[in-house]
């Protein structure tokens, strides 16, 4: 009996540990099997937070979402996602931490971030206002499916089949063996039932990668029946069969998933594994501040000190370490900046900076106007401990300064040297009398 026992307690441990919800809630737990049919293809108007289950944020969230997905049952969709166990879901969002909620609405394939607060109040306050702009498009005669799918012959695919490119035996070479970019590249046959399946899913896959990656990641596909020299070259004896084609190097079977899901986030993977580190950008007026830190989700600045504290050899090796981390982290997509101490003392005082010593660097979310501050070492170790720790939803948060981000001065771009100490001024006393100096003294 004690036996029964203890597995009923350890198994009843597990489900808590691996969910949130349960059926008997009102909110909807959604998974990649799931998503596309619930969510991107259904006219309903959906809020969905992508949760960690050992996120205690998310867990405080728990209790309120709950409230608010009763009280918007028949009007607004109210859903979930375990983005820890589903992190291809996750990251096909753009999801970085926990809880992340996402207002799909009009256009289902591009999402708007929720803003609001996390009371019951606020969350449906928020979904009520975003259905009344949802009717009032559609009454004004706004369409209120997505681009995607209107663009697509297939319908209900959530793509547009011109963005899957048609690959033949006359221009493979040129198109997929002579580009710099990542290619998968799927081998069909029209007769074939998995490939007819994997149609609308490689062509919604073929729209968001393309979006995603900026044209980076290429989806194309070759009629194996027609086009049999590629098909005998690649070796393809069953269909659909997919290979994954970088420059210079020889192809690879994809081993993911063949949901839309499975096939972006597989492909984001590509993109992020061959992408150059993004670029450690100086602040040098208000523009690169505004566009690096409202173009990203987060933008990591670090204020090194004075170029007469360090000289040019320190201020590189703090750069250099910068760098080191933007190249580990940048499959986050975050954006990079950098200050000399006092070159922008609005920016410093917003965030708290001055009083840590330097070098010093913060964390900016502009879209929440929030900032983390780095409280360990300025060093490899200690900055990735503090990204880390953001990446996961942990550290300690709070508003910038006036809640928007600081005026920023323009500056002279450091010009890789030591600094120079200002000369002073030369003084003439070959003309003054010291020994009257001296007489007026007495």
């Amino acid at each position: 009996m004690r036996a029964v026992l203890g597995v009923l307690v350890c198994s009843l441990m597990v489900l808590s540990i691996h969910g949130l919800y349960s059926a008997s809630d009102d909110v909807i737990e959604l998974n990649p099997s799931n998503f596309n049919k619930e969510v991107l293809q259904s006219d309903s108007l959906w809020l969905v937070e992508f949760y960690a289950p050992w996120c205690g944020h998310c867990q405080n969230l728990v209790p309120e979402w709950k409230k608010a997905a009763t009280a918007l049952k028949g009007v607004v969709q109210v859903g979930a996602v375990d983005a820890d166990q589903h992190k291809s879901l996750g990251g096909q969002y753009g999801v970085r931490g926990f809880p992340t909620i996402k207002i799909f609405g009009a256009n289902k394939h591009k999402p708007e971030d929720y803003q609001g607060g996390r009371s019951g109040q606020a969350i449906v306050e928020a979904a009520l206002n975003a259905a009344r702009s949802l009717v009032k498009d559609r009454l004004s005669g706004k369409s209120g499916g997505s681009d995607y799918s209107r663009q697509s012959s297939g319908g209900s695919s959530g793509g547009n089949k011109n963005d899957v490119v048609e690959l033949t035996d006359d221009n493979f070479d040129r198109v997929v063996l002579g580009s710099g970019d990542v290619w998968l590249v799927e081998f069909f046959a029209p007769w074939c039932g998995h490939c007819k399946n994997l149609e609308p899913e490689w062509t919604a896959a073929a729209t968001q990668v393309k979006e995603q990656s900026g044209g980076r990641v290429k989806l194309g596909a070759v009629d194996a029946t027609v086009h049999q020299g590629l098909a005998s070259r690649y070796g393809i004896r069953g269909f659909p069969t997919i290979k994954i084609f970088r420059k210079g190097e020889e192809p690879e079977d994809y081993q993911g998933g063949r949901t839309r899901a499975d096939i972006i986030a597989y492909a984001m993977d590509l993109y992020s594994d061959n992408a150059p580190p993004p670029e450690l950008r100086e602040i040098l007026n208000e523009d690169v501040l505004k566009e690096t830190c409202e173009d990203h989700q987060l933008c990591i600045i670090a204020v090194l000190p004075h170029i007469l504290d360090t000289g040019a050899a320190g201020r590189n090796a703090y750069l250099e370490v910068m760098m080191k981390m933007a190249e580990k982290y940048k499959k986050k997509m975050w954006g990079w900046l950098w200050t000399e101490s006092g070159a922008q003392m609005e920016l410093e005082a917003s965030l708290g900076i001055g009083g840590f010593g330097y070098p010093a660097m913060a964390a900016i979310n502009a879209r929440k106007m929030k900032y983390a501050l780095l409280k360990g070492s300025f060093s490899e170790t200690g900055i990735h401990e503090f990204l880390r720790d953001l990446s996961v939803g942990r550290g300690s948060t709070a508003t910038i300064a006036g809640g928007a981000l600081p005026k920023i001065h323009s500056v002279e771009a450091w010009d890789g040297k030591d600094g120079v100490l200002p000369v002073e001024d030369d003084i003439d006393l070959s003309d003054v009398d010291l020994d009257d100096l001296d007489k007026d003294e007495l």
